[in-house]
């Protein structure tokens, strides 16, 4: 019989938790994950509806190595199969303007030069300075806890702070790249990537800007079989390294003596653990797992990221202007930001994103259609009730979209399903239907996440998208691995 190290219970299975039950499993642990829904992955599941599939929540992939790191890891020779995709994204304006954002930088200037009027050379500038932040800050803000000394004690983080100049920190995104760039369509196409991390380009640091260099400077992928497939090649990699799963399984508590996690309650009885790691919404771990004596006031007060509004459409036609990857700006940057984040609406002209996987994977639709997932982004649903306004931004999204690409989309749409924000929260826990847990909107916003442990609780860790370092695949897959980390440290 194998012995094991320790017993170590994960609350979810996002991406971040399926990730954390294989490196801990490989590392001699007995891991088992509890998961409330019947499937695992949280956002990262998809669904089919007639003869489309669908992806149902993340649609972008970047840094296919850290999912190779969790292969190597596991011990298995089965290999992740993804394509390097030639064009990142077809970007659409009003006025009829469009622009093809190729992986080939060289390509990509010149398009920016002959569609926007730029100069080459300041988009040159504009990635290096994205490559530059990346490299100074990754290794410390990404890749490391930042709630232990010895992230600071190092060579890596005294390099940044020499050069804690070149990553233009008093500024926010939209003024480093509106003093770069002269056409406000550019600065537009450089602003969105805030939207990565659900936040605004006109508050959130200069140094967000590091998110475009993940698809411009390293490069943009598609996954062969759709991004749920990150979902079940990691969750395969887990049972085959032996991790129990309990899908089905709501926990209610997480049982804790002398400040020390020691197992979790769920409608079945108490399990009882040496380690607990939760892949839950830190807002919602909080309030309904913990004593409210553990509460950090200050943390869970912040501002939330961005929400989305979701239509997933079975299209009766193929367009070919459309590519795998593609957005439809809004008239005013500016204007939709302060809706969304000062009035707390959803604005009535919306830069609507259209991801089409039926491009690289053709069964995901019927020959001569498409699936399109159709995403605007709305603010998180603070009061936590049913959505009212989804019929409404189903017109002015259909209207946008015919303006733009010159159709009548609703004549087309063969299958359709929604997911709102107050569906999000419903189905995964996303306090408010926050994508990203809290906003990027402050320039200290990297020490502000929650930390990967509890300074509070011994044996009590934390990842996915709602703690440091962030949200999305990439930033869930490196909290699995500061978690597996810490905990090993602690040995």
């Amino acid at each position: 019989m194998q012995e094991f190290q320790k017993h170590i219970i994960i609350i979810g299975s996002g991406v971040a938790g399926l990730a954390a039950a294989v490196r801990l499993s490989a590392a001699g642990h007995k891991v088992t994950v509890l998961e409330a829904n019947k499937y695992v992955g949280g956002k990262l599941t998809a669904q089919t509806l007639g003869n489309y599939r669908f992806d149902m929540g993340p649609s972008v992939f970047t840094l296919p190595g850290l999912i190779e790191d969790l292969t190597k890891v596991s011990g298995s020779d089965k290999k992740f199969e993804y394509l390097a995709l030639d064009k990142i994204c077809h970007y659409f304006y009003e006025d009829g303007t469009t622009l093809i954002a190729y992986t080939d930088k060289n390509k990509f200037a010149q398009e920016v030069e002959t569609k926007l009027g730029e100069n080459q050379q300041d988009v040159f500038d504009q990635l290096k300075y994205s490559a530059t932040a990346y490299e100074l800050t990754a290794e410390i803000f990404m890749e490391s806890s930042l709630h232990k000394l010895s992230t600071f004690l190092n060579l890596k983080t005294v390099k940044a702070i020499l050069n804690i100049g070149k990553l233009k920190m008093n500024k926010t995104m939209h003024q480093l790249n509106s003093a770069r760039f002269k056409n406000p369509k550019t600065v537009q196409l450089f602003n969105r990537f805030a939207t990565y991390n659900g936040s605004d380009p006109y508050q959130a640091p200069a140094i967000i800007n590091i998110i475009a260099h993940l698809e411009h400077n390293i490069g943009a992928f598609a996954p062969k079989h759709g991004m749920h497939d990150i979902t079940n090649y990691i969750y395969d990699l887990s049972i085959k390294l032996g991790v129990t799963y309990k899908l089905n399984t709501k926990v209610k508590h997480i049982n804790t003596i002398n400040d020390t996690a020691v197992g979790i309650i769920t409608d079945s009885g108490e399990i009882k653990a040496d380690i607990v790691v939760s892949d839950v919404d830190i807002k919602q771990l909080y309030t309904k797992l913990l004593d409210k004596k553990y509460y950090p006031e200050k943390i869970l007060s912040q501002e939330k990221s961005l929400s989305a509004l979701i239509f997933y459409w079975g299209i009766k036609k193929e367009f070919k202007e459309l590519s795998l990857h593609n957005i439809l700006f809004s008239n005013t940057g500016e204007t939709e930001f302060k809706c969304m984040f000062t009035d707390k609406q959803p604005y009535n002209d919306p830069t609507t994103y259209i991801n089409i996987t039926s491009k690289v994977t053709s069964g995901d639709a019927p020959k001569g259609c498409e699936n399109w997932f159709v995403m605007v982004n709305v603010p998180h649903n603070a009061s936590g009730d049913p959505i009212n306004y989804v019929q409404e931004m189903r017109k002015h999204i259909i209207a946008k979209i015919n303006r733009v690409l010159k159709t009548d989309i609703e004549r087309y749409i063969e299958v359709e399903d929604v997911l709102d924000p107050y569906n999000i929260e419903q189905r995964t826990g996303s306090s408010g239907g926050s994508l990203y847990g809290n906003s990027s909107n402050n320039k200290y916003a990297a020490f502000l996440r929650h930390a990967n442990n509890s300074s509070k609780i011994k044996n009590l860790y934390f990842c996915g998208g709602s703690v440091h370092p962030g949200g999305g695949i990439p930033l869930g897959l490196l909290s699995a691995k500061i978690v597996s980390e810490m905990i090993a440290q602690k040995e």
